[in-house]
């Protein structure tokens, strides 16, 4: 089938500097997603934007191109004065907007830093106190570091709001309003969000002006390239039916609803042969890393997560969701589910549910826009392995690998975490108290990166 006539549009057409577009090339990145066709022009332009689009649809390229084209006049940043400004809910969507803007930055002059928890603050403030055009930065570290006196808004050109109903949903809208409030009223602000809501549309109606909005998909799950299967389990079979489908082929992402449930689970997954990684907000920001990166490689072909540590994992290539515990509300529905089939891709989203859960589960995916198929099985059931791929796992116990140890003498606070973490102690990883949020919440605000320093020498990363 040939290709329709939109999709015959190239960046160049969008009106992006030649070197953005000869570095998306090299990259073998030719054809814009939907979201950046839509929203690119304007956002060039000035304008203040509002994107909606689910996961997966090229939200990230979508603000950053304009972003850097914006910024690509040679003009250097000030000291503590960045320029633009990408705030983002987590340290790992601040890492993965990091590793898709940094080369293109760098190849137009623009420097791009990351200004998140879970790590010293020095090099980050060194990092400011040189000058950064960009910087990516999770709402708690950011009001940290301006507290600090090391970052100023005032030159801000820019400002991006990525994920924004997560942000919401997190409980972070009253940080993100006063660092708004921080920024120039003149500047452009680009927001992109996969829901539209009342608590984003605050932030809209006080900071945004004649805002041109773009939808490129509904707050609903993709039926096109998603297959979703509620799966009616007896209680006693409940562990053997995860731990097969665990044991598939191919990249799988499991859901619990509790830190202590992903630990829990990732343990007796281990005993029966499955090596899964777990992320939640009490892991280090050294094991988060780590963790994420061998599920990405493909080392590790099951990761076990919250849903606040997945908000913002973009890993392409995972084929299976499966809620191990349904979710409760139909937006962290959608979120995990987004999971799989990014990007045109196809997958699957299987829900586990006990007799007792059919009823909520039913209602909440009606609200989600879901008609899922209802099959009931069991452990070792034939149209089990048909749904999921589910197989019998090995039975041969994965070898524990140990976290590995966290340098001593760190500032900030860290190693009081650290030994709070170990203890199974709740701790803060920042030096601001936050009391009545949820202890999920607080520690996915400070948010952790491995890119930190001033300018890299040339030829480096």
């Amino acid at each position: 089938m040939p290709p329709s006539a939109p999709e015959l549009v190239d960046f160049a057409a969008l009106g992006l500097p030649q070197p953005l577009v000869r570095e998306l090339a090299r990259q073998g990145i030719t054809t814009p997603f939907e979201i950046q066709r839509a929203t690119m022009p304007d956002a060039l332009a000035g304008r203040d934007v509002l994107g909606r689009g689910q996961t997966g649809s090229g939200k990230t390229l979508a603000f950053g191109l304009p972003l850097l084209a914006r910024l690509a006049n040679g003009e250097r940043a000030r000291p503590r004065h960045p320029r633009a400004l990408v705030l983002v809910p987590t340290r790992e969507l601040a890492m993965q907007v990091s590793d898709a803007l940094f080369p293109l930055g760098r190849t137009i002059g623009v420097f791009l830093r990351t200004a998140v928890g879970g790590v010293p603050y020095d090099r980050q403030i060194s990092s400011l106190r040189r000058g950064v055009e960009v910087l990516v930065a999770t709402p708690g570290r950011l009001a940290d570091l301006i507290e600090r006196g090391v970052c100023r808004l005032d030159d801000i050109e820019v400002t991006v709001l990525d994920e924004a109903d997560q942000m919401a949903d997190m409980g972070f809208l009253p940080e993100v309003t006063e660092l708004l409030a921080k920024t120039p009223a003149d500047a452009q602000r680009l927001l992109f969000s996969a829901t539209l809501d009342k608590d984003v549309d605050a932030l809209v109606r006080r900071f945004m002006t004649d805002p041109v909005t773009h939808s490129t998909a509904p707050p609903t799950a993709a039926v096109e390239t998603m297959d979703h299967h509620l799966l009616l389990i007896p209680p006693h079979d409940k562990f053997s039916v995860v731990a097969s489908i665990a044991a598939r082929e191919g990249r799988t992402m499991v859901f619990a609803r509790t830190q202590l449930g992903v630990d829990r689970l990732v343990g007796q997954l281990a005993a029966v042969g499955v090596r899964a990684g777990g992320l939640h907000g009490g892991k280090t920001q050294r094991m988060r890393t780590r963790t994420l990166a061998e599920f990405r490689e493909g080392r590790t072909n099951v990761l076990v997560a919250t849903d606040v540590a997945a908000r913002g994992i973009h890993v392409d290539g995972v084929s299976l969701v499966l809620h191990v515990d349904p979710p409760k509300d139909p937006k962290d529905y959608l979120h995990r589910a987004g999971r799989t089939a990014r990007a045109g891709e196809t997958g699957a989203v299987a829900t586990l549910a006990l007799p007792k859960q059919r009823r909520g589960t039913l209602a909440m995916l009606e609200k989600a826009g879901v008609a899922p198929a209802q099959t009931r099985v069991r452990a070792g059931d034939p149209a089990l392995a048909e749904l999921t791929g589910a197989r019998e796992p090995s039975g041969v116990p994965v070898p524990d690998e140990p976290e590995p140890r966290r340098r001593t003498g760190r500032p900030d606070g860290d190693r009081r975490f650290a030994d709070r973490h170990r203890r199974g102690e709740p701790g803060r990883t920042g030096d601001r108290r936050h009391s009545g949020r949820p202890t999920e919440g607080r520690s996915e605000r400070r948010s952790g990166d491995r890119r930190f320093g001033g300018r890299p020498a040339a030829g480096t990363h």
